[in-house]
């Protein structure tokens, strides 16, 4: 009996000891919330890897890696939640390393996967002008999975009754909508932000993310986002993803547990914007002024990020980085690209492309003037004046954005209204380091839409297609343009930002869909098609030289050609139809004697005049 009792005692104390101990082990391994990147890859270019680890007074520990792999540097910051490690993986194979943690007597361990790189992942073809960009916003484009509309690691909740609310697209949407958008003559696709976006209100445009290495759920997964690109690769389609660098939503996980103060730009706390871009390179600026554009809040939800912090661009860089690897992209659209420090940001872009020397990244610079534009394009004969250069390979052509924005409602040409406004936009070419790898675009999800504009009037909705499809740069469509959608920016941001007809089981129209599509939707979607299909294997629209020239009459007539192919095309603003003489275009159509119209299939003889009607556009090939 006393044995027994003796036992029984020994055994309790033993697994007192034992419940303690894991007590401890438990309690370690709880101090790690986050490790970020959460895995990284062999034969970086970017090897000096800082892996940022996360957890209630991590910073108290000192920390050891395992198979000689060489820790560079450890920081910590005022906040002991965090712990920034740097290692070499140079020379490092994918492995799964080990981590140390030590404090005192107490100690744990954290694996961190170093994965297999993609074969040819740095040579990594991009976008460019042989493309057609199409543009989404997902929550209102398609809704593939309706048991994500709402979840529970998310604030707002799906209300599709709601114009500002969640409307339920997703990633399984925009999947089973693949073929459509190749039917289009899609090449790219160009999702706004897919990152969740926790806010309690207006999360759908998710450019005010609360986590930049996770998907928001309402959207899908990860593993669905991996198999978006997946699927696209399969239909040689390419990825862009909207990445944003200037700021974070107020529902970050990092600005609600501040890493160091000057994380975010302080003054302290929120300040607005003055939105003048202009003083970023404006010699006569005040400090003052430049330092309220840079540092100064987009909104208040919208705290603004650091880049002058080497920890923020560093971060900024490797998250980057790895969502390129992990998702096999293709492309960067850079939001709010002029707003950020810009030393800061042409590190963060020159560290992308140094990584990956063909990936295209084309930033959002908002402005109405070309020298302005170009000042943010790799090598800029403009910002070579201040010695500046962003790096940034592609920008967006916000001046032929304003052009395209009224000038098919200008029947009276004069000296600068009418199809002059294109001619003169088109002259300053000579400012831009590569006029061909801008963005060309009519309307994105921020602006009127073009078929509110024109009324749905399709001869001018042709008219702009014609331009879209036939001048230099990379073409971008917004989602709804092809079918004719309408929405008024002046009645608020959901006006320009409708449901896709047939995204939802419930819609009764399904312009998905060849049988689905009302007269005008089919009308509009035929001669998109048409013209981006036929687009897609015309090299020379996508390289060829141009040669315009004055218009006369209010039609522009311009050439894009090559020594083995020669493309005229003419726009007719006029209400009435115009007889051209072409004698005027001798240099251009030289010995050409005829030449077939894209649009319309008729054949024109090319060697003395032609006729072209009202308000309308010829894409004639050459022969």
């Amino acid at each position: 009996m006393e044995l027994f009792c003796f036992v029984r005692v020994f055994i309790f104390h033993k697994m007192k000891h034992i419940f303690f101990f894991l007590l401890i082990s438990f309690s370690a391994l709880a101090q790690i919330e986050k490790v970020e990147p959460p895995f990284w890859y062999e034969g970086m270019t970017h090897s000096d890897l800082q892996i940022l680890f996360y957890g209630k007074n991590i910073a108290q520990n000192t920390v050891l890696v395992s198979n000689g792999v060489v820790i560079k540097s450890v920081q910590k910051t005022e906040n002991q939640n965090y712990l920034f490690v740097t290692i070499d993986t140079k020379n490092v194979t994918a492995q799964d390393l080990v981590f140390t943690f030590k404090n005192g007597k107490k100690s744990f361990t954290k694996k961190y996967p170093i994965k297999k790189r993609k074969t040819n992942s740095k040579e990594r073809k991009s976008f460019d002008s042989s493309d057609m960009v199409y543009l989404i916003m997902p929550d209102r484009f398609a809704n593939g999975n309706p048991n994500n509309d709402s979840t529970v690691d998310t604030q707002e909740k799906g209300d599709r009754k709601n114009p500002g609310g969640r409307h339920g697209g997703d990633i399984e949407g925009i999947v089973q909508n693949l073929d459509y958008l190749q039917s289009l003559g899609v090449t790219a696709l160009w999702s706004t932000p897919l990152c969740e976006d926790n806010d309690k209100v207006y999360s759908y445009h998710t450019y005010g993310q609360s986590d930049v290495y996770k998907i928001d759920s309402r959207y899908g997964t990860n593993e669905d986002y991996v198999r978006l690109s997946a699927e696209m690769k399969k239909r040689n389609l390419k990825l862009i993803m909207d990445y944003v660098t200037n700021h974070w939503g107020a529902e970050h996980w990092m600005f609600k547990d501040l890493p160091s103060y000057d994380w975010f730009h302080q003054f302290p706390g929120f300040a607005q914007s003055n939105y003048r871009m202009t003083t970023q390179f404006d010699s006569n600026a005040s400090e003052r002024d430049a330092k309220y554009c840079m540092d100064g809040w987009f909104v208040p939800s919208m705290p603004d990020l650091n880049q002058s912090n080497p920890l923020v661009v560093n971060y900024l860089v490797q998250n980057a980085i790895w969502w390129i690897e992990y998702a096999d992209l293709d492309g960067f659209r850079v939001d709010t690209y002029s707003y950020n420090d810009k030393e800061g940001i042409a590190k963060w872009t020159k560290a992308i492309t140094d990584e990956y020397p063909y990936f295209n990244i084309v930033g959002e610079v908002w402005m109405h003037n070309q020298a302005q534009i170009s000042y943010w394009q790799k090598d800029s004969p403009i910002s070579k004046i201040q010695s500046y250069n962003s790096y940034l390979p592609s920008v967006m052509d916000f001046t032929l954005h304003d052009v395209f924005g009224n000038v098919f409602n200008e029947d009276n040409a004069n000296w600068s209204d009418g199809m002059i406004k294109f001619y003169e936009n088109f002259t300053n070419d000579f400012l831009y380091a590569n006029p061909n790898n801008l963005l060309i675009f009519a309307e994105n999800h921020d602006t009127n839409r073009l078929n509110q504009i024109y009324k749905n009037d399709f001869k001018k909705y042709q008219m702009t297609l014609a331009i879209l499809a036939t001048m230099r740069g990379i073409p971008q469509l917004y989602a709804g343009s092809e079918i004719g959608m309408a929405g008024d920016k002046g009645k608020g941001d959901a006006d320009i930002r409708q449901d896709f007809p047939g995204g939802w089981k419930e819609d009764a129209n399904n312009a998905f869909s060849a049988s689905g599509r009302t007269e005008l939707q089919k009308q509009y979607f035929d001669v998109t098609a048409k013209l981006f299909n036929w687009r897609k294997n015309k090299a020379v629209i996508h390289s060829g030289k141009l040669k315009h020239y004055i218009p006369e009459n209010n039609v522009y007539v311009y050439f894009r050609y090559s020594d083995t192919e020669n493309v005229m095309v003419v726009i007719n603003n006029n209400k009435e139809k115009q007889i051209i003489k072409l004698d005027r275009f001798k240099e251009s159509i030289q010995y050409y004697k005829s030449g077939k119209d894209v649009l319309s299939g008729m054949t024109y003889d090319v060697t003395k005049e032609i006729t072209v009607d009202g308000k309308s556009a010829l894409i004639l090939e050459l022969n």
